[in-house]
C-alpha cells in the first residue's frame, strides 16, 4: 500500500458542527470485556479507526467472532477457547494487552506478548502485575511472553495503585469480578472510560462501586452470572478537544456534538483562560475567540487534570498566543518530540527536561512535518490550517489509529485539506 500523507493549504478557517465519535480509549477495553460474558455482546458507537481493527484480530485469533455493522460492533465469544496473544498484534496497539485480566478470570491463565516501548514512552506494565499477584495471580516471563496462572483460584484483596493507571485499573476490575469476596482497588484511575468499561460491566453481571473516583469496590460473583449485553461507548472527549483546540485556533466559532463538557472540565477552563468563549450543553461545547490568544500554564495529570493527550493540541495554541508558556508533561517521558516538528513551521519552544518554554509566534509557515505518535500528528494537522502556505503532515497512520475520518471532518469545518498518496493520487476522506 502507498504511503499516504495529508496536505493542507493554511486557510485559517475552522468553523460549523461537527460530531465526535465513540471513544477509543474505552471501545478497546469494552471489547476486551466482552471476553467474559460468553455469548454475543454488541457495542455501538464504535469508532472507524485501526486501533479498533487491531483489537478485531486481537479478539479473533483468541477465537472470537468480531462481526461489524456500521458503528457497532457484535463480539461473539462463545468459541473463544484460546489463552494468548501474539507480539505481532500487541506491538502494533499496546492497548492489546487489556485482554490480560478477562483471560485469567475466564480460563484462570493467560499468555500475553510483552509490550515493548511506544514513541511517547516506555509505558511500563509493573502496575499491572503487582495488582495481579495480589489477587492471586502467578506471573512469569517465557521467551519475551508473560505467562499468567491461578492455582490457588483469584481471591479479593486490597490493592493501592502506586500510579493511577488507566490500564492496570482496567485488568484489576476485569481480573477481580471473579475473585472471591471483595477486593478494593485504591487510587484508581478516574478516567470516563473506566466509568464507561464499569456500566458494561454491570451491565454484564458484575458488582462494581466508585467507578469514577480514587476507590473502586468489587464484590467477586461466579463466572457463570455473567452474561453478554448490549452497551453504547461514551463520546471520545479527546477528539472534542483536539477539534475544540482547532477552533481556538482559528477563531471558530466550532461546536462539538456528542460528549459530555464535565469529562474535559480542565481543558474547557484553559481555553476561557486562554481568551476563548466556552458555551456548553447537555452534550456539546462551542468555543470561539475573537481576541488574541493568551499565553497559558499547563501541568498535565490523571484525570480530572489536564490530559496529557491534549498536550500537544495546546501546545500548538500557546505557539500562538502573546506571550510566554509553560507546558508541563508529567504523564509521558517522551511527549515533547511534537515541538520539534512544530518548530519545523516557525513556533519558539525551548524544552527543558519535562517543560516546554514556548513564546508565541504571530506566523507560523507551511512545512513538511511527520506526525511522531497520534496527537501530535492531529496537533500538526491543526497547526498547517493556521499556517501560510502548504503543510504536507507524514505518518499519518499515527492519526489512523484514533480519528475517524479526520480529514473529511476538517473538510466539512472549512479546511483546505485533502489527503493524498505519495504517487500523486489523492481522495479525501
Amino acid at each position: 500500500m502507498a504511503e499516504e500523507i495529508i496536505i493542507v493549504q493554511g486557510n485559517n478557517t475552522l468553523s460549523g458542527d461537527v460530531s465526535v465519535s465513540g471513544a477509543k480509549n474505552s471501545a478497546l477495553k469494552l471489547m476486551a470485556a466482552s471476553l467474559l460474558g460468553k455469548g454475543a455482546s454488541v457495542i455501538r458507537n464504535v469508532p472507524l479507526i485501526s486501533d479498533i481493527d487491531i483489537m478485531s484480530e486481537v479478539m479473533r485469533r483468541l477465537g472470537a467472532t468480531v462481526e461489524r455493522r456500521g458503528h457497532t460492533l457484535v463480539v461473539d465469544t462463545t468459541s473463544v477457547d484460546e489463552c494468548e496473544t501474539p507480539y505481532e498484534l500487541v506491538s502494533k496497539m499496546r492497548a492489546s494487552i487489556s485482554v490480560l485480566g478477562p483471560l485469567i478470570a475466564r480460563f484462570g491463565r493467560a499468555r500475553v506478548a510483552m509490550p515493548g516501548g511506544c514513541q511517547i514512552g516506555a509505558r511500563k506494565i509493573d502496575i499491572h502485575l503487582v495488582g495481579l499477584e495480589a489477587l492471586g495471580v502467578k506471573l512469569g516471563i517465557d521467551h519475551g511472553f508473560l505467562e499468567a496462572s491461578t492455582p490457588n483460584g483469584l481471591v479479593g484483596t486490597h490493592v493501592v495503585l502506586d500510579f493511577p493507571s488507566v490500564g492496570a485499573t482496567e485488568n484489576l476490575l476485569m481480573a477481580s469480578i471473579v475473585a472471591e469476596g471483595t477486593t478494593v482497588i485504591e487510587n484508581a484511575a478516574c478516567e470516563p472510560e473506566i466509568v464507561d468499561l464499569v456500566s458494561m460491566l454491570v451491565a454484564m453481571g458484575a458488582r462494581v462501586s466508585g467507578a469514577g473516583s480514587a476507590i473502586i469496590e468489587v464484590e467477586g460473583v461466579s463466572l457463570d452470572d455473567l452474561h453478554p449485553c448490549e452497551h453504547t461507548t461514551v463520546g471520545d472527549r479527546i477528539e472534542a478537544g483536539t477539534f475544540l483546540a482547532g477552533g481556538a485556533l482559528t477563531g471558530g466559532p466550532l461546536t462539538v456534538h456528542g460528549v459530555d463538557p464535565s469529562y474535559l472540565r480542565v481543558a474547557l477552563m484553559k481555553l476561557s483562560a486562554m481568551g476563548c468563549d466556552v458555551e456548553t450543553g447537555a452534550d456539546w461545547i462551542t468555543v470561539r475567540r475573537t481576541q488574541p490568544l493568551e499565553p497559558i500554564d499547563i501541568q498535565t495529570l490523571p484525570h480530572p487534570g489536564f490530559p496529557t493527550d491534549l498536550q500537544a493540541q495546546f501546545m500548538l495554541l500557546a505557539a500562538r498566543a502573546e506571550g510566554m508558556s509553560v507546558v508541563t508533561e508529567n504523564v509521558f517521558e517522551n511527549r515533547f518530540m511534537f515541538a520539534a516538528e512544530l518548530m519545523r513551521m516557525g513556533a519558539d519552544i525551548a524544552i527543558e527536561d519535562h517543560h516546554a518554554l514556548i513564546k508565541g509566534v504571530e506566523v507560523l509557515q507551511g512545512a513538511d512535518v511527520s506526525a511522531t505518535d497520534l496527537r501530535a500528528g492531529a496537533a500538526l494537522v491543526l497547526a498547517g490550517i493556521a499556517a501560510e502556505g502548504e503543510t504536507r503532515v507524514h505518518d499519518i497512520r499515527h492519526i489512523d489509529r484514533g480519528y475517524e475520518d479526520y480529514v473529511g471532518k476538517l473538510a466539512s469545518l472549512g479546511a483546505d485539506i485533502v489527503r493524498m498518496a505519495v504517487d500523486g493520487s489523492s481522495e479525501l476522506r
